[in-house]
Formats: structure tokens, sequence, C-alpha cells
């Protein structure tokens, strides 16, 4: 046998042999594909429920009569349960947005004073704010599902209050007393801060700061409001 005929047949055989020997190897599977986790988006329309606890105080003389200037405030304190309804955009990890919402209150207290006007008489005042509603931007920072915003914007107050006379008795505004009682809507500013964390896609849970005050009418209102609420968004 030529040397050329040799090394050609010791070559095929080596290859031969490999084969069968790469053949009995266990196989690899294939490495997994990576497949990034997309971040959570805030973009969307959102409706919620949100309920708290409010306190302040109140000088509830201008919605007896105007011409009580003088400051009898108290405190004031309850709770409120309301609705919310709202749309924000986020671009990058800034979100822009707008909500309004409407409340249910039971935010009230009671104090005696002697009026200045009214020599001699002395009234039991009550007051309560109804209702409460506000309308709002809100400005944001993702940190994917976690939200931190401020908010700021215009609020109303839907407030009542009275008069009872523990002695003396005098005209009262138009009205006559001892059942001296009005009630209006007062308008205001809302300013506060919170922090939202969405749970899915689509429904979230807050909990916000908002202080509250009216900036309009004889009956000054200051209130501050710890609340906590759920939204729904759609299109998550």
């Amino acid at each position: 046998m030529s040397i050329r005929r040799f090394l050609a047949t010791a070559f095929g055989a080596t290859i031969v042999a490999g084969t069968a020997f790469a053949a009995d190897l266990p196989q690899r599977s294939a490495p997994p594909m990576f497949t990034p986790v997309s971040a959570y988006n805030w973009t969307g329309l959102y409706v919620g429920a949100n309920a708290g606890y409010g306190w302040g105080r109140q000088n509830p003389l201008g919605l007896i009569a105007p011409q009580f200037s003088q400051n009898n405030s108290f405190s004031l304190s309850g709770g409120l349960f309301g609705g919310t309804i709202g749309g924000q955009v986020q671009v990058g990890h800034v979100v822009l947005g707008v909500e309004a919402d409407g409340a249910w209150a039971n935010i009230g207290g009671s104090a005696t004073a002697n009026i200045a006007a009214l020599p001699g008489t002395t009234l039991r005042l009550r007051s309560e704010d109804e209702s409460f509603f506000t309308a709002r931007s809100r400005v944001g920072y993702a940190l994917d599902n976690w939200l931190l915003y401020t908010t700021f914007g215009v609020a109303v107050f839907e407030g009542a209050s009275g008069g009872t006379v523990l002695s003396g008795a005098v005209p009262c505004g138009c009205l006559r007393l001892p059942n001296c009682a009005n009630s209006q809507f007062r308008p205001g500013v809302a300013a506060g801060l919170g922090v939202e964390y969405g749970f899915t896609p689509n429904w979230s849970a807050k909990v916000e700061y908002l202080w509250a005050g009216a900036v309009a009418g004889a009956s000054t209102d200051s209130l501050s409001i710890v609340r906590a609420g759920l939204n729904y968004r759609f299109g998550g």
C-alpha cells in the first residue's frame, strides 16, 4: 500500500470515529432567550374611590350673617368618602395629569361664643362641612410601580353653620334667633402630596395628604385631609 493511500484511509477512519463519538455525547439544550421586563405604564384615564379623615378650623359666623366680622373660629374634625376621576400621561419618569374628586363629608364641631356685635347674647355655634370638591393638577415621578406626586388646584366647600341662643335674643341679619342658620358653597385652593403603587397593570392604591382653604366669603375654613384611595386605570 502506498503511503498516500495509507494516509487517506487513516484520515477517513478518524473522521468516522469522531462523528460516532460526538453522537454519543449528551446534547446541550439551547440557552433560554432573555425577555426584557417592560416598565410599568401610568398613562391612561382612571376612576376610583377614596376615604379619609379631615381636621382644621372654621369661623362659622359669616355663614350665619355677614355683619359678624369677629373671629370665633373653632376646631372641626370628621371623616369623608368620595369618588375620583382623572387622566395622566407618562413621559420617561415624569407623569403629568389632572384629577377631580367629590366627597360626602361629616367634618364638624361646635363652641360657645359671646358675640360683640350682639351685646348680652351668648350663642352655641355649630358648623359642619357637608361636602368637599377639588379639581387639581398632578405632577409625579415614576419609579416603575411606584409614583411619587405633588398636586395643586381649586377646592369648593359646602358648609352649614348655625347658632342657638343661650342668653339674650336679638335679630340675626334677616333671620330671627334662636334658629339662626345658613349654608353655602365657598371656593378655595388645595395642595398636597402623595404616593401611589400599581399592584396590577390597571389597579393602583394611593395615600395622600391634602391641605385646603377657603379664600372667599366671610367664613374662613382650613382643613388638613389624609386619605387613601383605590384607582382603576383604563387601557393598562
